[in-house]
């Protein structure tokens, strides 16, 4: 019996070896989507964000400025600034600004808009259903302090 006892037992084992191999061959490419994604995502998150603060940032500058020439000046570099102080590279950028609330009067009530417009590349990721780019636009509504003298 003991004869018969070894046989199966090394039959056995041969039939496990390279199961694991097999294991993670299935196992790899999913995981590996699955992070490639989540990493596409968080991208797409941040790039969101970024934009977010670039149109606060502008839509602030021109409102504390007086006049609409130094308000275009002060928001567009504010704006640029955000942008690349947070890393995002932007294939294209456009910053639109609405400064006619600065032209109310002293005690109106007045407000700036800026609308910033990002386009993030996502092409070095080479996903499967991942746009090369995806455009990322954030408008911005900043009060003019109407106390001030403009």
């Amino acid at each position: 019996m003991t004869g018969v006892r070894r046989r199966r037992l090394r039959h056995v084992c041969r039939d496990d070896r390279g199961s694991t191999a097999i294991e993670a061959a299935i196992i790899a490419p999913p995981l590996i989507l699955f992070l490639l994604l989540a990493i596409a995502a968080g991208r797409i998150v941040m790039a969101g964000q970024v934009v977010d603060a670039a149109a606060e940032d502008a839509a602030r500058q021109a409102s504390i400025s007086r006049v609409p020439g130094d308000a275009r000046e002060s928001a567009l570099a504010a704006a640029r600034t955000t942008l690349t102080g947070q890393g995002l590279h932007c294939a294209s950028t456009s910053i639109n600004l609405n400064t006619s609330g600065l032209g109310a009067r002293t005690g109106e009530a007045g407000t700036v808009t800026a609308t910033v417009t990002c386009r993030v590349n996502l092409a070095d990721l080479s996903l499967p259903g991942v746009p090369g780019t995806r455009t990322m636009t954030s408008t911005f509504t900043s009060a003019v302090n109407r106390y001030v003298e403009r």
